[in-house]
């Protein structure tokens, strides 16, 4: 694969960078603006954004992996209190079941958030979550429904708040007995292998959201070093604080390169295949974050545990999107099992 960006690629990086840069939060404070949130979700609904991975008339997404990594990246690299990456796999899902797109859905997973939530009878018969979905009014989440050896698309409503650590994303919970429907017009019934792709494209995302979190704190933390200062000078200027954040920087640079593979192989690899690329990445961003984030907070000192502080917003962002469709522990479990057969762990 070539890793290289193409004009079109560039491009969208640039605007998306600059879009989430211009009206994401710059601070704590601004999260509780509300205008500026209605003016970032406009801005991300009219680019189109959300529509990626919608059906292009042929069964194919009107744009691949790539591309919806670099929004993820952008996104995260700003902390932009906007949803994205529920959308966009919601999207992915239901044009594999051939549904039709329903505006602001997004898919409700297990309340450990490994797997889509499969639904037996005409209620959810335990909790569900429906994860990056719109703060207010009812949300749309796609659930799973046996048939025979595969599944249909089924969806159900939350009317419930949001909840959850992440200041940026909610989490809105489904509570059991919530009814479910059928998908619109949904004609295909979904095999092992479209489960697979729509678990590699959330890995990639994740893993996508995760490089640009560290980028992002990591660009607020070495400012923060060039401008405190103790003793008279920039605390950048110790040997310490200097070791950390080349550390931070060096699994950023491994970050980067285990997460570009599984974007591409969304689209150009077995289901199969494509998964385990995304459990690869998946496992690597999540323990470098979790480093990352953790740095960020040291460097920054007694400030970095405060509610003014910026950086404790990207660690929780960090922690949901670790957690989404499985962290590092369960990664490597899973890459265990498929690559070297081992079923109850090393012993």
């Amino acid at each position: 694969m070539d890793t290289r960006d193409t004009p079109e690629q560039a491009e969208l990086r640039r605007s998306a960078r600059q879009l989430a840069r211009d009206l994401g939060p710059h601070g704590v404070a601004d999260l509780d603006d509300e205008k500026r949130r209605e003016r970032l979700a406009a801005a991300v609904r009219d680019a189109g954004w959300l529509e990626l991975r919608q059906d292009a008339g042929d069964g194919a997404p009107l744009a691949g992996g790539v591309e919806a990594a670099i929004i993820a990246e952008a996104l995260g690299e700003a902390v932009a209190d906007v949803p994205f990456a529920g959308p966009a796999l919601a999207a992915d899902l239901a044009r594999r079941a051939g549904a039709s797109p329903v505006e602001g859905a997004v898919v409700g997973f297990a309340t450990d958030l490994l797997d889509v939530a499969v639904v037996s009878g005409a209620a959810t018969d335990a909790p569900t979550l429906a994860v990056d979905a719109a703060a207010h009014g009812p949300v749309t989440a796609w659930v799973l429904v046996p048939d025979g050896d595969g599944f249909r698309l089924g969806q159900v409503v939350s009317e419930s708040a949001g909840d959850g650590a992440d200041l940026t994303r909610t989490i809105r919970p489904i509570p059991a007995g919530t009814p479910v429907r059928p998908a619109p017009d949904a004609s295909r019934r979904l095999a092992r292998e479209d489960l697979d792709a729509f678990a590699a494209l959330g890995l990639a995302i994740t893993s996508a959201d995760l490089l640009g979190l560290m980028r992002g704190v990591l660009d607020a933390t070495v400012a923060y070093a060039r401008d405190r200062r103790q003793y008279g000078v920039p605390i950048g200027s110790f040997q310490a604080v200097q070791h950390l954040l080349a550390e931070a920087r060096c699994l950023i640079e491994g970050a980067q390169s285990a997460a570009a593979y599984p974007a591409w192989a969304v689209d150009e690899l077995a289901p199969g295949e494509a998964r385990a690329a995304g459990r690869v990445a998946k496992a690597y961003c999540a323990r470098a974050a979790r480093t990352v984030c953790e740095t960020a907070v040291q460097v920054h000192g007694g400030i970095g545990n405060t509610w003014d502080c910026i950086v404790h917003v990207h660690l929780r962002r960090a922690l949901l999107s670790s957690q989404w469709l499985g962290d590092d522990g369960e990664q490597l479990r899973q890459l265990e099992r498929t690559r070297l057969g081992v079923t109850h762990g090393f012993s």
